[in-house]
Parts: structure tokens; sequence; C-alpha cells
């Protein structure tokens, strides 16, 4: 299935494509487009759109696309909760919110300059949702003795 979103990934633009490929669809194709002609491209191509102005998919409430997605997928993993809490916060511009925001979101801003092409931007960033979710694994195992 092919995904659409906005060009110049950070947060939550990195987030989304990881829960999307690790828990939705493992065929996932992302399609990077200005934001001005998203809508169209996803029209013309049939992708789904996140994270982008009026997408289901996307910032509703107070919460990140990352949010939206879990609500729509239906998923109720305890460490993808505790997950999606760090990115709610960086994403949302709320990093006291949580500990781990701040440096989330130092992380996004050095990889987006490390990394300019947004593909290989979340190649280079899935490592981070990898490790940020098996910590997360860890501490709900943890929690739950």
């Amino acid at each position: 299935m092919k995904w659409i979103t906005r060009t110049h990934v950070h947060v939550d633009r990195v987030a989304c494509p990881w829960l999307i490929s690790r828990f939705v669809d493992n065929d996932a194709e992302f399609m990077f487009v200005a934001s001005d002609i998203v809508g169209q491209v996803a029209e013309d191509e049939l992708a789904t759109p996140f994270d982008t102005e009026g997408a289901e998919l996307g910032h509703h409430d107070g919460h990140c696309s990352f949010v939206s997605i879990m609500e729509k997928y239906h998923l109720k993993d305890k460490a993808l909760l505790q997950l999606a809490d760090v990115i709610n916060a960086a994403d949302t511009d709320q990093l006291d919110a949580n500990p781990y925001a701040r440096g989330l979101e130092a992380m996004a801003q050095g990889f987006s300059l490390m990394y300019p092409d947004d593909t290989d931007n979340l190649e280079a960033q899935f490592a981070i949702y990898d490790a940020l979710f098996a910590f997360f694994r860890l501490k709900v195992a943890r929690e739950s003795k």
C-alpha cells in the first residue's frame, strides 16, 4: 500500500512510517511531497495521507498523527502506548510532558541535518524507534512483575 505525507520529515513523520511498516503494513511504500500537493498526489496514486492538513491520520484533539494511527488500527500494546506518549510530547511542543521527549526532538533535529533526503532519514532513524520500542517493552515487563 502507498502512504503519503509532507517532505522534510521530523518526529511524527518518521515515527508514523516506523509504526506503519512495523505494525500496520509490512509492504508499505512511503512518498514525500510538498504540503500543497499531498491531497492531489494521494488521489492520483491511491495513497493514504498521514501527518498532513486534514488527514484522518493527522493531528486531532491535541494528539499527533502517531496516536491517530494507533487509534485507527487498534494498536494497544503497552510499550507502544508509552512510545506514543514520548512521540506525542516531542511532536506537539510539550517537551516537558515526558522525560524522553527532549532527547527524541534533539535526535530528530540532528538526523534532519545529517540526512536531508527523507527516505535516507527514515532508514537511519528506524533503528532509534526500534531501540525505544525495545526499551519500553523491557520497562513494561519490569513494571508488570
